[in-house]
Protein backbone atom coordinates (compact mmCIF):
# COMPACT_ATOMS: atom_id res chain seq x y z
CA UNK A 1 0.00 0.00 0.00
CA UNK A 2 1.51 3.37 -1.01
CA UNK A 3 2.12 5.71 1.91
CA UNK A 4 0.18 8.95 1.25
CA UNK A 5 2.09 12.18 0.99
CA UNK A 6 -0.05 13.82 3.65
CA UNK A 7 1.09 11.41 6.36
CA UNK A 8 3.27 13.63 8.57
CA UNK A 9 5.94 12.13 10.84
CA UNK A 10 8.20 13.68 13.44
CA UNK A 11 10.67 11.67 15.48
CA UNK A 12 10.23 11.77 19.25
CA UNK A 13 11.75 9.80 22.07
CA UNK A 14 10.10 8.05 24.98
CA UNK A 15 11.36 6.07 27.92
CA UNK A 16 8.94 3.29 28.61
CA UNK A 17 9.03 1.46 31.93
CA UNK A 18 7.45 -1.90 31.29
CA UNK A 19 5.65 -4.03 33.83
CA UNK A 20 5.15 -7.82 33.63
CA UNK A 21 2.50 -8.88 31.17
CA UNK A 22 -1.01 -9.56 32.41
CA UNK A 23 -3.95 -11.20 30.70
CA UNK A 24 -5.00 -9.90 27.29
CA UNK A 25 -7.72 -7.24 27.35
CA UNK A 26 -11.26 -8.26 26.57
CA UNK A 27 -12.36 -5.12 24.76
CA UNK A 28 -10.61 -2.56 22.58
CA UNK A 29 -10.86 1.19 23.05
CA UNK A 30 -11.20 2.44 19.47
CA UNK A 31 -9.17 5.27 17.94
CA UNK A 32 -11.99 7.43 16.66
CA UNK A 33 -12.30 7.25 12.88
CA UNK A 34 -9.58 4.59 12.49
CA UNK A 35 -10.12 1.25 10.82
CA UNK A 36 -7.46 -1.43 11.33
CA UNK A 37 -7.26 -4.27 8.82
CA UNK A 38 -4.76 -7.00 8.03
CA UNK A 39 -4.13 -9.19 5.02
CA UNK A 40 -1.47 -11.66 3.96
CA UNK A 41 1.37 -10.02 2.06
CA UNK A 42 2.23 -12.07 -1.06
CA UNK A 43 0.31 -15.03 0.33
CA UNK A 44 2.13 -18.33 -0.08
CA UNK A 45 2.35 -21.74 1.57
CA UNK A 46 3.19 -21.38 5.28
CA UNK A 47 5.13 -23.88 7.37
CA UNK A 48 5.83 -24.14 11.12
CA UNK A 49 9.11 -23.17 12.75
CA UNK A 50 11.02 -19.96 13.26
CA UNK A 51 13.19 -20.03 10.13
CA UNK A 52 13.79 -16.51 8.83
CA UNK A 53 13.46 -17.88 5.30
CA UNK A 54 9.84 -18.92 5.95
CA UNK A 55 8.10 -15.83 7.36
CA UNK A 56 4.37 -15.27 7.66
CA UNK A 57 4.15 -11.72 6.37
CA UNK A 58 1.04 -9.72 7.16
CA UNK A 59 0.31 -6.19 5.98
CA UNK A 60 -1.17 -3.94 8.68
CA UNK A 61 -3.31 -1.11 7.30
CA UNK A 62 -4.56 1.85 9.35
CA UNK A 63 -7.24 3.69 7.38
CA UNK A 64 -8.90 6.97 8.27
CA UNK A 65 -12.58 6.51 7.38
CA UNK A 66 -13.77 9.40 9.51
CA UNK A 67 -14.19 13.12 8.81
CA UNK A 68 -11.29 14.29 10.98
CA UNK A 69 -7.52 13.84 10.94
CA UNK A 70 -6.37 10.94 13.13
CA UNK A 71 -3.09 10.99 15.03
CA UNK A 72 -1.18 8.18 16.67
CA UNK A 73 2.28 7.12 17.76
CA UNK A 74 4.20 4.42 15.91
CA UNK A 75 7.23 2.85 17.59
CA UNK A 76 10.33 2.03 15.57
CA UNK A 77 10.22 -1.29 17.42
CA UNK A 78 6.79 -2.43 16.28
CA UNK A 79 6.42 -4.68 19.36
CA UNK A 80 5.33 -1.52 21.21
CA UNK A 81 2.70 -0.55 18.64
CA UNK A 82 1.12 -3.78 17.45
CA UNK A 83 0.51 -7.28 18.71
CA UNK A 84 -0.83 -10.46 17.13
CA UNK A 85 -2.93 -13.19 18.68
CA UNK A 86 -3.94 -16.56 17.28
CA UNK A 87 -5.92 -19.60 18.35
CA UNK A 88 -6.14 -23.06 16.79
CA UNK A 89 -9.30 -24.99 15.95
CA UNK A 90 -9.50 -26.22 19.55
CA UNK A 91 -9.41 -22.61 20.75
CA UNK A 92 -5.94 -23.01 22.23
CA UNK A 93 -4.10 -19.69 22.36
CA UNK A 94 -0.71 -19.54 20.64
CA UNK A 95 2.13 -18.40 22.90
CA UNK A 96 4.28 -15.37 22.19
CA UNK A 97 7.89 -15.87 21.17
CA UNK A 98 10.71 -15.66 23.69
CA UNK A 99 12.04 -12.62 21.84
CA UNK A 100 8.71 -10.83 22.17
CA UNK A 101 8.49 -11.63 25.90
CA UNK A 102 12.04 -10.52 26.57
CA UNK A 103 11.70 -7.20 24.77
CA UNK A 104 8.27 -6.47 26.25
CA UNK A 105 9.37 -7.10 29.85
CA UNK A 106 12.64 -5.17 29.85
CA UNK A 107 13.03 -1.49 30.69
CA UNK A 108 14.34 0.21 27.58
CA UNK A 109 14.21 3.43 25.61
CA UNK A 110 11.58 3.37 22.87
CA UNK A 111 11.82 5.59 19.81
CA UNK A 112 8.60 6.50 18.07
CA UNK A 113 7.06 8.83 15.52
CA UNK A 114 3.83 10.77 15.73
CA UNK A 115 1.82 10.28 12.54
CA UNK A 116 -1.18 12.11 11.14
CA UNK A 117 -3.47 10.51 8.57
CA UNK A 118 -5.98 12.66 6.71
CA UNK A 119 -9.60 11.57 6.01
CA UNK A 120 -9.82 9.00 3.23
CA UNK A 121 -6.13 8.11 3.43
CA UNK A 122 -4.21 5.29 5.09
CA UNK A 123 -0.86 4.14 6.42
CA UNK A 124 0.49 0.59 6.19
CA UNK A 125 3.48 -1.56 7.14
CA UNK A 126 4.34 -5.24 7.04
CA UNK A 127 5.17 -7.52 9.96
CA UNK A 128 6.30 -11.13 10.32
CA UNK A 129 3.83 -12.95 12.56
CA UNK A 130 6.55 -15.41 13.56
CA UNK A 131 8.37 -12.56 15.33
CA UNK A 132 5.37 -12.35 17.66
CA UNK A 133 3.95 -15.87 17.93
CA UNK A 134 5.35 -19.38 18.21
CA UNK A 135 3.96 -21.14 15.15
CA UNK A 136 5.46 -24.52 16.01
CA UNK A 137 2.76 -26.86 14.72
CA UNK A 138 0.88 -27.39 11.50
CA UNK A 139 -2.81 -26.60 11.66
CA UNK A 140 -5.47 -23.97 11.03
CA UNK A 141 -5.40 -20.81 13.13
CA UNK A 142 -7.57 -17.71 13.51
CA UNK A 143 -5.27 -14.69 13.50
CA UNK A 144 -5.92 -11.07 14.41
CA UNK A 145 -3.95 -7.94 15.27
CA UNK A 146 -4.22 -5.16 17.85
CA UNK A 147 -2.86 -1.65 17.29
CA UNK A 148 -1.94 0.62 20.23
CA UNK A 149 -2.15 4.29 19.16
CA UNK A 150 -0.45 5.50 22.38
CA UNK A 151 2.06 2.61 22.46
CA UNK A 152 1.81 -0.56 24.47
CA UNK A 153 3.51 0.78 27.58
CA UNK A 154 1.10 0.44 30.48
CA UNK A 155 -0.48 -2.58 32.09
CA UNK A 156 -2.28 -4.68 29.52
CA UNK A 157 -5.73 -3.67 30.73
CA UNK A 158 -4.93 0.05 30.55
CA UNK A 159 -3.70 0.39 26.98
CA UNK A 160 -6.18 1.67 24.41
CA UNK A 161 -6.13 -0.39 21.24
CA UNK A 162 -7.94 -1.05 17.98
CA UNK A 163 -8.72 -4.61 16.90
CA UNK A 164 -8.36 -5.79 13.31
CA UNK A 165 -10.34 -8.22 11.22
CA UNK A 166 -9.58 -11.93 11.52
CA UNK A 167 -7.63 -14.07 9.04
CA UNK A 168 -7.64 -17.83 8.65
CA UNK A 169 -4.02 -18.96 8.72
CA UNK A 170 -3.28 -22.44 7.39
CA UNK A 171 0.12 -23.83 8.35
CA UNK A 172 1.11 -26.98 6.51
CA UNK A 173 3.35 -29.75 7.86
CA UNK A 174 6.96 -29.40 6.75
CA UNK A 175 7.55 -31.67 3.73
CA UNK A 176 10.64 -33.11 5.35
CA UNK A 177 8.53 -34.39 8.23
CA UNK A 178 5.62 -35.88 6.32
CA UNK A 179 6.70 -36.68 2.79
CA UNK A 180 8.04 -40.12 3.65
CA UNK A 181 7.88 -42.45 6.63
CA UNK A 182 11.57 -43.33 6.24
CA UNK A 183 14.49 -41.54 4.65
CA UNK A 184 14.54 -42.44 0.93
CA UNK A 185 17.67 -44.29 -0.12
CA UNK A 186 19.24 -44.60 -3.55
CA UNK A 187 18.75 -48.17 -4.86
CA UNK A 188 22.22 -48.12 -6.44
CA UNK A 189 24.40 -46.46 -3.80
CA UNK A 190 22.36 -46.97 -0.59
CA UNK A 191 23.02 -43.29 0.16
CA UNK A 192 20.19 -41.30 1.70
CA UNK A 193 18.44 -39.19 -0.92
CA UNK A 194 18.01 -35.48 -0.42
CA UNK A 195 16.46 -33.05 -2.91
CA UNK A 196 18.98 -30.78 -4.61
CA UNK A 197 18.59 -27.16 -5.83
CA UNK A 198 18.33 -28.14 -9.49
CA UNK A 199 16.25 -26.21 -12.08
CA UNK A 200 12.66 -27.21 -12.94
CA UNK A 201 13.47 -29.04 -16.20
CA UNK A 202 16.02 -31.22 -14.41
CA UNK A 203 13.48 -31.94 -11.65
CA UNK A 204 10.97 -33.20 -14.21
CA UNK A 205 13.65 -35.22 -16.01
CA UNK A 206 14.63 -36.78 -12.67
CA UNK A 207 11.02 -37.74 -11.86
CA UNK A 208 10.30 -39.29 -15.25
CA UNK A 209 13.62 -41.18 -15.31
CA UNK A 210 12.98 -42.50 -11.79
CA UNK A 211 9.58 -43.78 -12.90
CA UNK A 212 11.10 -45.45 -15.96
CA UNK A 213 13.44 -47.32 -13.61
CA UNK A 214 10.64 -48.03 -11.07
CA UNK A 215 12.58 -46.21 -8.35
CA UNK A 216 9.62 -44.97 -6.31
CA UNK A 217 11.59 -43.17 -3.58
CA UNK A 218 13.33 -41.10 -6.23
CA UNK A 219 10.03 -40.54 -8.01
CA UNK A 220 8.44 -39.10 -4.82
CA UNK A 221 11.50 -37.00 -3.93
CA UNK A 222 10.45 -33.98 -6.00
CA UNK A 223 6.67 -34.34 -5.72
CA UNK A 224 4.88 -31.93 -3.38
CA UNK A 225 2.58 -34.60 -2.00
CA UNK A 226 0.52 -32.12 0.05
CA UNK A 227 -0.37 -30.17 -3.09
CA UNK A 228 -0.98 -33.30 -5.14
CA UNK A 229 -3.56 -34.44 -2.59
CA UNK A 230 -5.47 -31.14 -2.31
CA UNK A 231 -6.00 -31.07 -6.11
CA UNK A 232 -9.03 -33.27 -5.34
CA UNK A 233 -11.71 -31.01 -3.75
CA UNK A 234 -13.11 -33.77 -1.55
CA UNK A 235 -9.68 -34.78 -0.26
CA UNK A 236 -8.72 -31.13 0.11
CA UNK A 237 -11.59 -30.45 2.54
CA UNK A 238 -10.67 -33.48 4.63
CA UNK A 239 -6.92 -32.79 4.48
CA UNK A 240 -7.32 -29.22 5.72
CA UNK A 241 -9.21 -30.37 8.82
CA UNK A 242 -6.93 -33.30 9.67
CA UNK A 243 -4.36 -33.31 12.46
CA UNK A 244 -0.69 -33.67 11.55
CA UNK A 245 -0.91 -37.44 12.11
CA UNK A 246 -4.03 -37.61 9.98
CA UNK A 247 -2.30 -35.77 7.14
CA UNK A 248 0.67 -38.09 7.40
CA UNK A 249 -1.68 -41.07 6.99
CA UNK A 250 -3.36 -39.47 3.96
CA UNK A 251 0.04 -38.88 2.33
CA UNK A 252 1.09 -42.48 2.88
CA UNK A 253 -2.23 -43.73 1.47
CA UNK A 254 -1.86 -41.44 -1.54
CA UNK A 255 1.61 -42.83 -2.25
CA UNK A 256 0.34 -46.41 -1.98
CA UNK A 257 -2.58 -45.72 -4.34
CA UNK A 258 -0.24 -43.99 -6.79
CA UNK A 259 2.06 -47.01 -6.81
CA UNK A 260 -0.93 -49.28 -7.48
CA UNK A 261 -2.05 -47.01 -10.31
CA UNK A 262 -5.49 -46.54 -8.77
CA UNK A 263 -5.18 -42.72 -8.79
CA UNK A 264 -3.30 -40.23 -10.98
CA UNK A 265 -2.39 -43.06 -13.32
CA UNK A 266 -1.24 -40.65 -16.02
CA UNK A 267 1.67 -39.39 -13.96
CA UNK A 268 2.65 -42.87 -12.80
CA UNK A 269 2.42 -44.56 -16.22
CA UNK A 270 5.89 -45.32 -17.58
CA UNK A 271 6.74 -43.54 -20.86
CA UNK A 272 8.99 -45.29 -23.34
CA UNK A 273 10.56 -41.98 -24.33
CA UNK A 274 10.23 -38.28 -23.54
CA UNK A 275 11.56 -34.89 -24.58
CA UNK A 276 11.51 -31.59 -22.68
CA UNK A 277 9.62 -29.18 -24.92
CA UNK A 278 9.60 -25.91 -22.99
CA UNK A 279 10.61 -24.54 -19.58
CA UNK A 280 9.63 -21.22 -18.00
CA UNK A 281 9.92 -20.07 -14.42
CA UNK A 282 10.24 -17.13 -12.01
CA UNK A 283 11.88 -17.20 -8.59
CA UNK A 284 9.07 -19.29 -7.09
CA UNK A 285 6.80 -20.64 -9.86
CA UNK A 286 7.68 -22.77 -12.88
CA UNK A 287 6.13 -24.69 -15.76
CA UNK A 288 7.71 -27.48 -17.80
CA UNK A 289 6.04 -29.04 -20.84
CA UNK A 290 7.18 -32.46 -21.95
CA UNK A 291 6.34 -34.63 -24.95
CA UNK A 292 6.02 -38.23 -23.80
CA UNK A 293 5.56 -41.39 -25.87
CA UNK A 294 3.91 -44.61 -24.71
CA UNK A 295 4.41 -47.84 -26.66
CA UNK A 296 1.62 -50.38 -27.00
CA UNK A 297 1.47 -53.58 -29.04
CA UNK A 298 0.06 -52.09 -32.22
CA UNK A 299 0.55 -48.34 -31.86
CA UNK A 300 2.54 -45.60 -30.18
CA UNK A 301 0.70 -42.88 -28.25
CA UNK A 302 1.96 -39.30 -27.97
CA UNK A 303 1.00 -36.90 -25.17
CA UNK A 304 1.99 -33.47 -23.91
CA UNK A 305 2.44 -33.21 -20.13
CA UNK A 306 2.47 -29.80 -18.47
CA UNK A 307 4.06 -29.87 -15.01
CA UNK A 308 3.56 -27.01 -12.54
CA UNK A 309 6.33 -26.52 -9.99
CA UNK A 310 6.91 -24.36 -6.92
CA UNK A 311 10.23 -23.47 -5.32
CA UNK A 312 10.70 -23.45 -1.56
CA UNK A 313 14.10 -22.79 -0.02
CA UNK A 314 15.63 -23.25 -3.46
CA UNK A 315 14.09 -26.73 -3.99
CA UNK A 316 11.68 -27.16 -6.89
CA UNK A 317 8.81 -29.65 -6.54
CA UNK A 318 5.94 -30.64 -8.81
CA UNK A 319 2.58 -29.45 -7.46
CA UNK A 320 0.22 -30.25 -10.36
CA UNK A 321 0.11 -31.51 -13.94
CA UNK A 322 -2.18 -31.69 -16.96
CA UNK A 323 -2.13 -33.98 -19.98
CA UNK A 324 -3.08 -33.33 -23.63
CA UNK A 325 -3.46 -36.25 -26.04
CA UNK A 326 -1.58 -35.66 -29.30
CA UNK A 327 -2.75 -38.78 -31.13
CA UNK A 328 -0.88 -41.88 -32.20
CA UNK A 329 2.12 -42.58 -34.38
Amino acid sequence: MKRPSSVIACVLFALVALSPLAAAPSDGLPLQGADLSIRFFNRTVYYPGNSSSEPILVQVLIANNGPETIRFKLADDRFFSVDFSAADTRNRIVDHTDTWLRRRTTNRQVFFRELSVEPGESYSFTENVKDYLKIDNAGIYVLDCSFFPELKEKSETGDAFVRSNRLTLEVKPSPSATATSVMPVSPTTAIALEPQPIPPDQVVTYIITARQKSHWDQFFLYLDLDQMIVRDPAKSRRYRTESENGRFTMIENYKAELMRGSIDSEISTIPSDFRIERTSYTDTEGTVTVIEWFDYRTFREKKRYTYDLTSRNGIWRVTDYTVDNLGTE
